[in-house]
């Protein structure tokens, strides 16, 4: 058994640091918040660096995904398959897609008229501290955006567009940018 001594100081130590523990928890300040409508706390909470990380990655996805769509509606306008201004916002798979879509606009003879409308959201972002992967959700809607024949301008076909869902995959590249690696495009009617 311990002398009574070593038992005086192991007790006076474990005192000793439950003070210490107390004394940091009543004086460790938090933010103030108001209560008051229309009052603003003077020490607002701070902004978490990866939330506004996420925020950031959640715009710049979303950017690349409406600016893959504009790229792509300006080359369908002329069935350019070719047009560089596809690489702008897309990659991988999602390039491919669009391109091969336009090749066989252009050996059909078809040109796309008008420009879809998009209701965007994102589904989840990947990781979330950092991140570098981002799922978007689109409802879009194809009613203002057809296909014509090019040697008489007539309608293509007598669907007349509609809202569709779009999933897609926006990757955050080497240099920073964010591009469009892929999607996938539902019926009309699946939103």
């Amino acid at each position: 058994m311990a002398a009574p001594a070593q038992r005086h100081i192991a007790h006076s130590i474990m005192a000793a640091a439950a003070s210490a523990l107390i004394l940091v928890a009543c004086s460790t300040t938090t933010p103030e918040t108001s209560t008051t409508p229309g009052t603003i706390s003077a020490n607002p909470p701070a902004v978490s660096p990866s939330l506004a990380s996420g925020e950031r990655a959640k715009k710049q996805a979303t950017a690349a995904y409406i600016g893959m769509w504009r790229d792509f509606v300006e080359a369908a306008a002329t069935a350019d398959w070719q047009s560089q201004g596809l690489a702008q916002h897309a990659t991988g798979i999602a390039l491919t897609n669009l391109s091969r879509a336009l090749y066989a606009d252009h050996r059909n003879g078809l040109v796309t008229k008008g420009e879809p409308a998009h209701d965007t959201q994102v589904s989840s972002v990947d990781p979330v501290t950092s991140p570098t992967r981002v799922v978007i959700a689109d409802c879009s809607d194809s009613t203002s955006s057809l296909k014509y024949r090019v040697d008489n301008g007539q309608l293509a076909n007598d669907a007349p567009g509609g809202r569709r869902q779009i999933n897609a995959i926006v990757e955050k590249q080497s240099d920073g940018s964010w591009k469009v690696s892929d999607f996938g495009v539902h019926e009309v009617g699946s939103c």
